[in-house]
């Protein structure tokens, strides 16, 4: 059974139209980006895997704080080439008693 090409048609001219402007919209809007050299030297500091940590310092009766920390590497080959994987992150969550 043949597919009806006019509801296929029409979805790909909207998608389409989205995509256009979406596309627009990021080459007209430029913000500046800023790289810290401090967090990019954490970050490759990290050891692969996952940590988590409550600091002593930071483990009075109003504040609890928990870090986290985590990095997967991986290098990916084929016969064409490969690539290289270096996902890293840091973060805290701190709740505290007001």
């Amino acid at each position: 059974m043949p597919l009806p090409i006019v509801p296929v048609a029409a979805f790909a001219l909207r998608a389409g139209a989205v995509a256009g402007l979406v596309w627009l919209a990021r080459r007209t809007i430029v913000l500046p980006g800023r790289t810290d050299q401090r967090a990019e030297d954490a970050l490759d500091d990290l050891g692969e895997g996952l940590s988590l940590h409550r600091p002593a310092d930071r483990a009075s009766v109003d504040t609890r704080q928990t870090n986290a920390a985590g990095r997967f590497r991986r290098t990916l080959t084929w016969s064409g080439g490969g690539v290289e994987i270096d996902a890293a992150w840091l973060g805290r969550l701190r709740i505290r008693k007001v």
